[in-house]
């Protein structure tokens, strides 16, 4: 069983925005973004702040705590 680790989707649905999208203002490959939408892969930390910015976000915001489940 994987664990969702983060909550890349939802915020990409909360900001109206696509996998795309991101893909696009990251200069990275759709198929990553994919990845990371769906817990098969993480992003590293940088990238995660890199995220948070693009989206106008905290970065907490895209994780989900283990804690709270």
């Amino acid at each position: 069983m994987t664990k969702d680790i983060n909550r890349l989707k939802v915020v990409l649905v909360e900001k109206k925005r696509t996998s795309k999208w991101l893909a696009e203002q990251l200069g990275k490959d759709p198929a990553t973004i994919s990845k990371w939408c769906t817990n098969r892969a993480q992003p590293g930390l940088d990238t995660l702040v890199e995220i948070a910015e693009v989206l106008d976000v905290d970065i907490a915001e895209l994780l989900r705590s283990p804690k709270n489940e």
